[in-house]
């Protein structure tokens, strides 16, 4: 006897059919209406059926209502709530630009650094190390622990739960007078936050967006990112110019804003409808789709959209538990899902990428610049901007290609930049004076890469990892991807400062290979999601499409994803057979 027991969903009739209907295998089973207190009058609940109550697919079919096609300017108001989950984003990238200053402000090696035997304030390469990075360790942490709020009291509520817990780890940072381990604390705690942030935001856009606008608007999410980082390296060269503590407590103090404004938005934010129904809370998914997509709550396509998610969510049940051990044994392909999210994540960082962000300002000393500050702000206005043609170019040229184009394209940037700093820049030894023709090379070679990698690589990730997921695992898989990140992102933040001033430029050939490296690891595993809603994704990874084929795949009518059990079909034979 089959282990799975539930309420009447979808794949069930609501009422008992003589004969044990009910307990029939639903391999090649039709979807039920849902009951009459989900339904309208004259909507799809009236269509024929069979002598065991099933639908008529062909009548559903022709009849089941679609929302309907709109322009751009109709999703005005869905694209609004979703940049103000994207905020979350922001929030990140400010903490990444700020820190990179913060290391070479007067006031705060003063506070937290040390002497030298001239009697100068310097920070050694472990406290810069373990300022910028530790970071990071509270992010995966976060990432993991912290993202369950999202599951269990809805995505809103988890984001304004973390905000809560960034303001502490603000509060403690900005209180520290002179000890170096109160900012790495409050760096931590501000971490934990962020990790959250960054699991659950791409996670609410993905599921609450229109799916021709999903791609867009989980890019949004890494535009702000860069918006933030922007700012971060805005605000550090205006403070800069102070010679007390305001250096540096007038940026933390705006990450107070931040927390009110995201908060803030959370409030009038419609919840995800998949979290909805997965909760049972039927007329609040209801109200969340119609708001969502600028239709009356009675229309009956908001119904058709009810009766698709719900199907979704009933095949995911079939299939498995929502348990840390399926993100292991689940199907179809968990394992092989996570696994693409976690490499996809880590070779974001392997990309080379926050070697310029957390370090741009020490870098750009090196080449000979005297107020490397500006030189940052440069690099940060690159990156933002280019983040508009990645938004662009993940829709119009699909996932793969744009992480393709991505790593060929950073491959000769990296090379380039890495002969020029390794073999051109500096005359007469490290000490000695540097090249400024070359310097001034490198940082072009720099603003290229940043747009290369902005405009692919940065939202690109995000994206797939928002959509490869099936619900019922999709925040667990997410913190798990997320979590890579971070660790790659703690390593190359703690260690660059002592392989930099062991190998130098040549630091970029380590880059190089990893960036050789992840163009094969996309094209051989990674699938194209492009267009497809995340119920269909789930069949893509069912079939037996290659995924440098996955660019042709046709998902199945619509009729098909509401009245079939699809790939979960064959799970529950193998649940039920080993029960």
């Amino acid at each position: 006897m089959s282990n799975i027991e539930r309420e009447p969903s979808l794949f069930e009739s609501p009422t008992p059919v003589e004969g044990g209907a009910n307990n029939q295998d639903t391999s090649n089973q039709e979807v039920q209406s849902p009951t009459s207190s989900q339904t309208p009058a004259g909507s799809i609940s009236e269509l024929k059926k069979d002598e065991n109550g099933v639908m008529d697919p062909e009548e559903i079919k022709q009849n089941m209502p679609s929302l309907p096609e709109k322009s751009f300017k109709d999703y005005i108001s869905i694209c609004i709530f979703c940049l103000l989950v994207a905020f979350g984003g922001f929030v990140f990238g400010f903490d990444t630009g700020t820190i990179s200053g913060f290391v070479n402000m007067s006031d705060f090696k003063q506070r937290f650094g040390m002497v030298n035997a001239d009697g100068e304030h310097y920070l050694s390469n472990v406290r810069t190390g373990v300022m910028v990075s530790l970071f990071n360790v509270g992010c995966a942490v976060g990432g993991i622990v912290l993202s369950k709020v999202g599951d269990i009291y809805g995505r809103r509520l988890g984001l304004m739960f973390s905000m809560i817990i960034y303001v502490v780890g603000v509060i403690v940072q900005i209180s520290a007078q002179h000890a170096w381990y109160q900012i790495v604390i409050g760096r931590v705690i501000t971490g934990l936050a962020v990790g959250c942030v960054t699991v659950i935001s791409p996670l609410f856009i993905g599921e609450s967006a229109p799916k021709m606008l999903r791609g867009t608007l989980v890019c949004c999410f890494q535009l702000f990112i860069t918006f933030g980082i922007f700012i971060g390296y805005c605000t550090t060269y205006g403070t800069k110019t102070y010679s007390d503590s305001r250096q540096w407590r007038i940026p933390l103090g705006l990450c107070f804003l931040w927390a009110i404004l995201l908060s803030a938005g959370m409030i009038s934010m419609p919840e995800s409808p998949r979290y909805l129904i997965e909760k049972g809370k039927i007329e609040e998914a209801r109200y969340s789709i119609a708001r969502s997509n600028k239709v009356d709550i009675e229309h009956e396509a908001v119904y058709t959209e009810i009766q698709l998610i719900q199907a979704g969510i009933d095949r995911e049940r079939l299939a498995g538990s929502a348990s840390w051990g399926e993100l292991v044994t689940g199907k179809p392909k968990i394992l092989s899902r996570v696994i693409v999210g976690m490499f996809l994540q880590a070779l974001q960082q392997l990309t080379g990428n926050n070697y310029f962000f957390y370090y741009g300002t020490t870098i750009f000393q090196a080449v000979g610049l005297k107020d490397s500050f500006q030189t940052s702000i440069i690099l940060g206005i690159v990156n933002f901007m280019s983040t508009f043609v990645g938004i662009y170019a993940i829709e119009r040229m699909g996932r793969r290609l744009c992480l393709l184009v991505g790593s060929a394209t950073m491959v000769v940037a990296f090379i380039i930049y890495s002969v020029l700093g390794s073999v051109n820049l500096y005359q007469n030894g490290y000490d000695g004076p540097t090249d400024k023709p070359t310097g001034n090379a490198m940082i072009f070679i720099t603003c290229l890469f940043i747009f290369f990698f902005a405009s692919t690589w940065a939202g690109g990730v995000y994206s797939i990892v928002s959509e490869i997921y099936p619900l019922r695992i999709r925040s667990k898989a997410m913190a798990v991807a997320t979590a890579a990140n971070w660790i790659w992102g703690f390593l190359i933040s703690f260690f660059s400062p002592f392989i930099t001033s062991a190998i130098h430029f040549y630091y970029g050939f380590v880059f190089t290979g990893c960036l050789i490296f992840s163009f094969f690891f996309v094209y051989f595993f990674v699938y194209e999601t492009k267009g497809l809603s995340l119920e269909e994704v789930d069949e893509l990874y069912s079939s037996d499409v290659k995924p440098w084929q996955s660019g042709d795949w046709v998902p199945p009518s619509q009729e098909y994803m509401a009245t079939t059990t699809g790939y979960a079909a064959e799970m529950k034979g193998e649940v039920s057979h080993k029960a």
